[in-house]
């Protein structure tokens, strides 16, 4: 006989379908939570009967709004821009803004939903959102890029807030685009506030900003391998894309002893199996951030090998930071990371690893570390911008990487608290979900029904 729980969870999923049509990414998402939470559930049914996950599903609040542009040669351009204000009970909503083609409603539902429980998991009081356009800035001029910044908060502004919505960058979205926006913002308003996070430290901005995410990923891997004894250093380390995430991670491994040896784009692969130390780095960054080139180059310069149109997880390594984008470790994938002795995946990337790649990697016990856990330094950081913003003040660079260590260090307990299953291993993905869905559920049942 079908148990309840496992009735509900079926009928919550085939409404949420019904709903939310065409946007596979918020159901898998939604589907990963349940599947955590159900025994859960079923030890606290007041949950279920206050009508939470009902709640937590719908966002608060939907804008969708064109963005018309004028390009270099004076054609005018339309983009489609989005917020999603997902849940501000413990917080004002708390999410980045996503520039780039693949960028639509269920796509920015998903990681909306996620960063309710990532924002959650660090402690801090922020609610979740998300946002962005299918506005692509590869190819573009630093004009264009600007022109279309500023119409995009030309609309988005009457939005957000410093107590309301907080903005923060994301895929295709730098510190040059978090200039523009902001440059706007302060335009319209006639107010300097710290309304978006990911500034310039010379106007408001906090130090490690951009480095969080990477850095936290990793200090969260290292956490993870502390239980069993282990350490970063003298592991090899896959990691995939080439961004602030990717260089990030990467310089933080070698900080730590560790020898990275792939990282890729959306065109390929590069492997060194030299490493890829501190000035190898430096030309990514420069290739990346400045030029704006491919991974390719890499390839060419150092004279290693490059796989085109395939990413690195057949490779042989002991860790693997996946650091691009969703769904991008295959259950093909997990199972060659296995076979090639990787003992630790900590996710830099939203969503990477598919479902069925997850349920391999449980199954077999690896070390685990979901997004909303492994990568939530970046919005560590960023409410930590928000409060040196509140006291007019900034923090040193060392003061922000311990404060980021310690609020990963934080995260993590949180995950074994809930997530120690009998026997000891440590369910991460249930640990997480679980803990950041309890603060944020009892604050609602709190609150009554908004």
């Amino acid at each position: 006989m079908k148990r309840y729980i496992d009735s509900f969870v079926e009928g919550f999923m085939s409404d949420l379908i019904d709903k939310n049509p065409a946007e596979p990414e918020f159901h898998q998402a939604v589907h990963e939570v349940l599947l955590s939470l159900a025994s859960f559930l079923e030890e606290n049914p007041h949950y279920i009967n206050s009508g939470i996950l009902e709640r937590m599903v719908e966002p608060e609040r939907i804008i969708i709004f064109r963005v018309p542009w004028v390009n270099d040669v004076g054609k005018i351009i339309v983009n489609r821009g989005y917020r999603i204000e997902m849940n501000s009970a413990i917080g004002p909503y708390k999410g980045g803004l996503r520039f780039h083609p693949t960028v639509n409603l269920g796509i920015l539902k998903f990681l909306a939903f996620e960063q309710v429980f990532k924002n959650s998991l660090t402690t801090l009081p922020l609610g979740g959102g998300k946002g962005g356009s299918d506005f692509d800035p590869k190819g573009k001029s630093d004009s264009e890029v600007m022109r279309f910044c500023q119409s995009f908060m030309t609309e988005l502004y009457r939005h957000i807030g410093h107590n309301t919505d907080i903005p923060a960058g994301d895929i295709g979205v730098g510190g040059r685009e978090i200039g523009y926006l902001f440059g706007q913002y302060k335009r319209i308003t006639n107010e300097f506030t710290g309304t978006l996070t990911g500034k310039g430290v010379n106007w408001d901005g906090s130090y490690i900003r951009p480095e969080a995410t990477g850095y936290g990923n990793v200090y969260f891997a290292e956490e993870m391998l502390n239980t069993r004894h282990e350490s970063i250093k003298g592991k090899t380390v896959l990691i995939s894309g080439s961004g602030n995430v990717a260089q990030f991670s990467a310089e933080k491994v070698n900080d730590l002893g560790g020898k990275v040896v792939t990282l890729s784009d959306s065109n390929g692969y590069i492997y060194d199996p030299n490493g890829i130390d501190k000035s190898k780095l430096k030309f990514v960054m420069q290739l990346k951030n400045i030029e704006r080139g491919r991974i390719k180059e890499y390839a060419e310069k150092y004279n290693v090998k490059y796989v085109e149109n395939e990413t690195p997880w057949k490779e042989k390594a002991d860790i693997a930071l996946p650091s691009a984008t969703q769904n991008e470790i295959t259950k093909d994938d997990a199972r060659s990371l296995i076979a090639n002795g990787c003992i630790c995946i900590s996710e830099g990337a939203n969503m990477p690893c598919t479902p069925k790649a997850i349920e391999i990697i449980i199954q077999n016990k690896l070390l685990y570390g979901p997004g909303k856990a492994a990568n939530a330094g970046g919005v560590a950081v960023s409410g930590l911008e928000m409060s040196q913003d509140s006291m007019r003040l900034n923090w040193t660079r060392e003061e922000v990487d311990a404060r980021l260590k310690n609020i990963m260090k934080e995260i993590h307990k949180t995950c074994i608290k809930y997530g120690t299953k009998p026997g000891g291993y440590v369910n991460y993905m249930d640990g997480a979900n679980i803990g950041g869905f309890v603060k944020v559920a009892d604050t609602m049942i709190d609150l009554g029904t908004v």
